[in-house]
């Protein structure tokens, strides 16, 4: 929408935003870390860096209108985040993927081992979808786990933290399929 209201802005005429638009592609070398979409073993699976509520709302809906046989969340939460919105972040997703994939490691920021993943598993006290959760220590463990777990139709959000590392590693795996 920024880009719309700068062209327009400019005087860009409308036939050179719409041609903007219709070129751009969402992939991992223009938005990386931005509702990044792969194919894997007949499971959609998506890389997106949203680590707040609002963030996990917008993806949740996003995902919500996708269709999948079964929903499945790789997350961890950042260390230096009020500990509420570490919680919110399950509590929303604890409503809409029935397998849930915790994960610590870079992103903890300062907090001792094991803080984090235990306040997203306070999220997920009364989570009326979710009924598994895997506690991974490692964000490329806990990717792997998660796609281990697909079958065709499956729809898998990863919330990455090491964003050009995550991408790499889900490309490698995406690649090894073939």
């Amino acid at each position: 929408m920024a880009s719309i209201g700068a062209a327009w802005a400019v005087n860009l005429s409308w036939a050179t935003i719409c041609q903007g638009l219709s070129t751009f592609i969402s992939d991992t070398q223009a938005v990386p870390g931005r509702f990044n979409m792969f194919s894997y073993k007949g499971a959609t699976v998506i890389a997106d860096y949203g680590h707040n509520p609002d963030a996990i709302k917008a993806l949740v809906q996003a995902v919500s209108n996708l269709p999948a046989k079964e929903r499945s969340v790789v997350i961890s939460g950042a260390g230096d985040r009020r500990d509420e919105d570490i919680r919110e972040q399950t509590r929303v997703i604890g409503d809409a993927f029935e397998r849930v994939v915790l994960f610590e490691d870079a992103c903890q920021r300062g907090r001792a081992d094991g803080e984090v993943i235990a306040l997203l598993r306070q999220g997920l006290q009364h989570a009326s979808l979710t009924r598994d959760i895997a506690e991974i220590q490692g964000e490329f463990i806990a990717i792997d786990h998660a796609l281990e777990q697909l079958n065709p139709g499956d729809l898998c959000l990863i919330l990455i933290d090491q964003v050009e590392e995550a991408l790499a590693h889900i490309g490698k795996r995406v690649a090894e399929q073939a």
